[in-house]
C-alpha cells in the first residue's frame, strides 16, 4: 500500500484500467477459436470485446482529470501571497 494521497483522476484510471483488461480478455477469447478452428463463440462475445474502448476512454477522462486538478493546485499556488 502506498502512503500518496490519491489525487483527481486516479480512481478513474483504475476503473479504465480494470475494463480495459476485461475487453482484453474477452478478445484473446473471441479470437482463439477462430486460430485454433473450432466454432466461433456468440455475438455477445464480440460486444464484450467494445470494452478495452471504454476502458480506454475512461482511463483517458481520469489522466484529463488528473492533469486539471495539477493545474489548478499550481494556479492556486502561484496566485496564493509568497510568504
Amino acid at each position: 500500500m502506498s502512503d500518496e494521497t490519491p489525487r483527481d483522476g486516479d480512481l478513474l484510471v483504475r476503473i479504465g484500467a480494470i475494463v480495459f483488461l476485461i475487453g482484453a480478455l474477452a478478445t484473446l477469447a473471441t479470437m482463439t477459436p477462430l486460430f485454433i478452428g473450432a466454432e466461433p463463440l456468440p455475438s455477445v462475445f464480440y460486444w464484450v470485446c467494445m470494452l478495452m474502448g471504454v476502458g480506454f476512454l475512461i482511463a483517458g477522462a481520469g489522466v484529463v482529470r488528473s492533469v486539471m486538478g495539477q493545474r489548478r493546485r499550481a494556479q492556486a499556488d502561484a496566485a496564493s501571497p509568497a510568504r
